[in-house]
């Protein structure tokens, strides 16, 4: 059921992006911010969503390759989240990015939040 769920959240998500949604960041590439749906409530909902995935499927076969599986996961998103996505939308989106990462937790409600100088605080 945790991996169903997570899947169906993933493609929520995805949907609730719109024509935001892209799979990697082009710096020539300017797309809106995104901050309704599940983005109210985190930022970054679709990874929230895989890792959800990653871990249901993990205890649907708990064994070594799938705990370093979810592990690996979970490093991947971080980078993918703290050196690519958000540096680009704080260049893109400023102020309104600033702003919305203050209020909104990275991959959980609340937390990850960051200061309106950009940096993260827990």
């Amino acid at each position: 059921m945790i991996a169903l769920v997570g899947m169906a959240a993933t493609v929520t998500a995805q949907v609730a992006m719109g024509t935001s949604w892209r799979v990697g960041v082009d710096p020539a590439e300017r797309t809106g911010l995104v901050t309704d749906g599940a983005f109210t409530w985190v930022r970054n909902p679709v990874f929230t969503a895989m890792i959800v995935t990653a871990a249901g499927l993990t205890l649907m076969a708990p064994n070594v390759v799938s705990v370093a599986g979810l592990i690996a996961l979970l490093v991947a998103i971080q980078l993918q989240v703290r050196i690519v996505e958000e540096p680009y939308l704080l260049e893109v989106h400023t102020a309104a990015y600033k702003s919305y990462a203050a209020q909104v937790g990275r991959f959980v409600p609340g937390i990850g939040r960051i200061t309106t100088t950009g940096v993260p605080r827990i």
